[in-house]
């Protein structure tokens, strides 16, 4: 169904409910799959094969079993890696270099079932999760059609996953978006680009709320300089960058949004806001 979205929390349309609309297709929208009535409507259809992309709950057993080739996953990870609801954050976050597309013959588990293709993409030092959800979605569309096609055919082989390689990744939540300045820069660095495009990272500077969209590492050049070595502290301001001590490394923080405003570079806040942001003033963690 249609979920709340934007500041004003309005019911918005999903892009596959709108590309459905456009182009004059078939929509479905059960609160639940468990229902009985949603679950004849499927059947009903005669489908031969059911396409799972970021449902985002588990199918119930009745439902598996209606298609006559079963229902297949699109997953943004490298299964069994990452099986759950962030797969894309919790990637970054950890610091991979590597990640994947899985697509998967489903089962009752949460990410369990065996696998029919997998193909890797690189993770760039500056991806955020919007980036690389745009990289798998292209990729995913890609092997999905590779694998419907050996389905049709036959000729598809789905291998089990070594569960004893099982990771998962937990669903993100608002709160875990606050920067905790005494971690390292790189870490800092890593919850950014995984919080973008939500719940983006936050942190407070003299009671005010502040969400980083962007920023990088920085070796410190300026260690001697810096006010009493505190974690969240200002070092450095200019029109390029606002250079914050964390507890190992220096953060630069490029992309800044203040509340009732939109997301600025460094020299946009500093114009109207060089006192708040000026050398000495303190993030709180």
């Amino acid at each position: 169904p249609d979920r709340p979205a934007g500041r004003g929390q309005k019911l918005t349309a999903s892009p596959v409910k709108k590309w459905a609309l456009a182009n004059n297709l078939p929509l479905y929208q059960p609160a639940s799959l468990k229902d009985s009535a949603a679950q004849k409507q499927l059947q009903e259809l005669n489908a031969d094969i059911l396409v799972n992309v970021a449902y985002g709950l588990l199918l119930p057993k009745a439902v598996l079993n209606i298609p006559k080739f079963g229902c297949i996953n699109i997953h943004p990870s490298l299964l069994p890696r990452f099986r759950g609801a962030a797969p894309i954050q919790r990637a970054i976050m950890a610091g991979d270099t590597i990640t994947g597309v899985t697509i998967m013959k489903m089962d009752v588990g949460l990410d369990t079932g065996d696998i029919y293709k997998q193909t890797t993409l690189p993770i760039d030092d500056t991806d955020t999760t919007a980036t690389l959800m745009k990289k798998t979605s292209k990729i995913g569309a890609k092997l999905l059609l590779e694998v419907l096609a050996e389905i049709e055919t036959e000729s598809a082989k789905a291998t089990p996953q070594d569960d004893k390689q099982t990771i998962y990744a937990d669903k993100i939540s608002k709160e875990e978006g606050k920067i905790d300045w005494h971690k390292s820069a790189q870490e800092i660095d890593r919850m950014i680009r995984a919080f973008n495009p939500w719940p983006i990272a936050h942190t407070e500077i003299n009671g005010k709320y502040i969400r980083i969209w962007k920023a990088k590492i920085k070796a410190i050049t300026q260690q001697k300089n810096t006010p009493n070595n505190i974690p969240g502290t200002i070092i450095h301001a200019d029109k390029n960058s606002i250079n914050v001590l964390t507890g190992d490394g220096l953060l630069c923080l490029l992309n800044i949004q203040l509340p009732g405003s939109k997301p600025l570079q460094t020299s946009g806040i500093l114009n109207a806001h060089k006192q708040e942001f000026a050398v000495g003033q303190k993030f709180s963690s």
